[in-house]
């Protein structure tokens, strides 16, 4: 109850309704209805000897005021409103019955106002003319008080209106009922927070936290490093990919240093009210040297930092100052000794480059993607709450995970989790892992889904046109598995791991990629003889790394070593290049796709009778693994169910075992070749005896 009534009174609706009340009640005690709720009518003195002369008066009342006779009385019959009258009536009067309109020409009154002058001929006629009528006349005492009434009617609601404006300022300047206010409102947010991450916490990024244990040994030991001569960096700057752990480094630092670390965001520097983001900044930088060593962490730096000079004014101008502010906070003339300011950004591309220089973000670590070693130690921390099943290998996992980064590989032990306490289990096995790895890429699988049966022996054929091309061009990558199971908007997949994890890209591999998309519609094209949309995507990654052959890697011979693209340029952009070589662009790019289309359908009419079982196999079984498409591919069959492999045959590429078939091939023709010799050998020294 007490959060609710806190709630209400912080609200600016309620001090709107209070001040309306308040309005509505001052207009009905000054309102224009006399003390009985009676419709009355102001009239002029003349009027009101008439009246009386006319015997249309029942009685009235004179008060005394200050140089005049204030009268109000009653007429024996109600009078109609008349003439220029009607206009000084209020459009509405408030009565015992409502709220009743006024004022119109029909409109019949029963009491009225009026002043007389003082004087002693006045009062003589006015009292003449009651007598002779035999009319009611009463005196009232003279109100001393009408000064003050008159001064509260008047200043109260000026100083209602004034306090609710204060209050509704008070609530926007200084946020939900909070403290600040319209005059604290350029106060920075942020306070010192304290951190239970440590760097034992953050797995996969060893190099990174190097470079972060030095800014921490300074603050706990700046001698050691003064004593050389050293400066700690004014500034370390975290840029990565999202989800990679940036602000998760930030924490950790702020764990293990134990010094004061404020942490906001770069949108809480900037609000509706122009300047207040440069004097946040000035706030914040001030608080921070008073409790020196300390460490301010910006995170989304590029809210405040993107490059000057793109702005067209209003809040690119707020921006600016804000980011001014900044720079010379952090290399201005007053410097900032003790204070080490981190930043974490996804789109460093776009920072000032004033604020990137040496002397304000020293010190830029790039964190990036984990490679196999990494992601298995990021899954060892993330299972450490989690019961694992004996048949879970997170070495393994790793290796079928490329290009996942830290949040994604917390939510695929995440969803893995979920699946297991969904079917009632105490641990999580391989199987649940398995499938939060299809959910994780895919989506949730769509089983219910009524598919026809030629779509499904399309989706079949077009998948295992996928792994049969994966399979003779499997110097890079290896088929995983495949399957014609729907998730998300896909109606079936093959997924297609590297080998290793790959830093550079060849022309050869690239190609070999193009290839591999386009075995979808060349299967479908050689066994239908038709075209259909499930190559859609197909086509728009093929479409992808053929351009960025032909724009980045400069992979070929038309136009030569050249970057004509930036990736991480304005898509909006116009081209730097001429409109002869967009076209020229265009052709290379489709010359590599179709490249790659020719190759495809090559390759799966040479394979025709292993696509085949491929096929036939995903539409009994649905799914397919690395270990049952080897299988297929080499013998046609699945294979045996109490066949028991070595993890290390389980796991081996189709080109590992073709290599391996080969050597035991040649070694037993090399065998055969000596023994066939060793018998010539015996039978030409059995020849030679019998001759002698």
């Amino acid at each position: 109850m007490k959060n609710n009534k806190n709630g209400l009174f912080k609200s600016s609706l309620f001090y709107i309704i209070a001040f309306v009340l308040a309005m509505g009640i001052v207009l009905f005690a000054t309102g224009g209805s006399n003390s009985n709720g009676t419709k009355s009518q102001k009239i002029q003195s003349s009027q009101f000897m008439k009246d009386l002369n006319a015997n249309r008066v029942k009685d009235f009342s004179i008060e005394s005021a200050e140089g005049v006779y204030k009268i109000t009385g009653q007429y024996r019959t109600p009078q109609k409103v008349k003439g220029q009258q009607q206009t000084n009536l209020p459009s509405f009067t408030l009565t015992k019955k409502g709220l009743e309109k006024s004022g119109s020409a029909n409109t019949k009154v029963k009491s009225f106002t009026t002043t007389l002058v003082k004087s002693d001929t006045t009062v003589k006629q006015v009292n003449e003319a009651a007598q002779q009528h035999n009319v009611k006349v009463n005196a009232k005492p003279t109100q001393s008080n009408g000064f003050w009434i008159n001064l509260l009617v008047s200043v109260l609601p000026l100083l209602i209106f004034i306090y609710l404006f204060y209050m509704m300022m008070k609530q926007a300047g200084g946020g939900a009922g909070g403290p600040g206010g319209v005059m604290k409102v350029g106060k920075s947010k942020a306070k010192p927070v304290e951190s239970n991450v440590r760097f034992k916490d953050v797995a996969g990024e060893d190099e990174e936290k190097q470079e972060l244990v030095e800014v921490v040994e300074f603050l706990k030991d700046p001698q050691k490093f003064t004593s050389l001569g050293a400066t700690i960096p004014k500034g370390v700057l975290l840029e990565g990919p999202p989800g990679t752990g940036k602000t998760l480094l930030a924490k950790a630092v702020a764990g293990e240093a134990g010094v004061p670390f404020y942490s906001l965001s770069g949108s809480d520097f900037v609000e509706m009210f122009v300047g207040v983001g440069a004097s946040r900044v000035r706030d914040l930088f001030s608080e921070a040297k008073k409790s020196a060593p300390a460490i301010i962490f910006i995170d989304e730096i590029d809210a405040v930092g993107r490059r000057r000079g793109a702005g067209m004014g209003g809040g690119h101008d707020e921006r600016e100052q804000t980011l001014n502010q900044l720079l010379v906070e952090m290399d201005g003339f007053s410097g900032n000794e003790g204070v080490i300011v981190m930043a974490a950004t996804n789109r460093a591309d776009v920072l000032d480059p004033a604020l990137t220089r040496p002397g304000r973000f020293d010190r830029k670590i790039l964190v990036g993607q984990p490679d196999v070693r990494g992601r298995e130690a990021i899954l060892k921390v993330h299972s450490k709450d989690k019961p694992m099943g004996p048949d879970v290998d997170l070495k393994e996992i790793a290796k079928q995970t490329p290009g996942f980064v830290g949040a994604d590989l917390a939510n695929l032990l995440n969803e893995a989790a979920l699946l297991a306490a969904r079917r009632d289990s105490k641990v999580i096995t391989a199987a649940d892992l398995d499938e939060a790895e299809d959910r994780v890429i895919a989506g949730p699988a769509k089983r219910n889904r009524v598919i026809s049966q030629h779509e499904r022996e399309v989706v079949a054929n077009h998948e295992a046109g996928h792994t049969i091309v994966g399979l003779v061009l499997n110097d890079a990558r290896v088929v995983h598995k495949v399957t014609i199971v729907p998730r998300g908007r896909a109606g079936g997949y093959a997924i297609m791991l590297p080998k290793e994890d790959q830093q550079l890209l060849s022309k050869k591999d690239a190609m070999e990629q193009i290839a591999g998309m386009m075995g979808g519609r060349s299967a479908e094209e050689i066994i239908f003889d038709s075209q259909s949309s499930g190559a859609s995507n197909d086509f728009q990654q093929a479409t992808q790394i053929a351009r960025a052959m032909v724009t980045q890697y400069g992979m070929t011979d038309k136009l030569g070593t050249v970057a004509l693209e930036d990736p991480n340029a304005d898509p909006y952009a116009a081209p730097k290049y001429s409109q002869a070589t967009a076209n020229a662009i265009d052709e290379e790019v489709k010359h590599f796709t179709d490249e790659g289309h020719r190759m495809a359908k090559q390759i799966i009419a040479e394979h025709r009778e292993q696509h085949k079982a491929i096929a036939d196999a995903l539409l009994q079984y649905e799914t397919l693994d690395e270990k049952q498409i080897l299988s297929l591919y080499k013998t046609g069959k699945m294979p045996a169910e109490d066949e028991s492999a070595s993890d290390e045959n389980e796991h081996e590429s189709f080109s590992e075992a073709e290599q391996k078939a080969t050597k035991q091939e040649n070694e037993t023709a090399e065998h055969l070749e000596t023994e066939i010799k060793d018998h010539k050998d015996v039978t030409a020294g059995d020849d030679s005896d019998d001759d002698e």
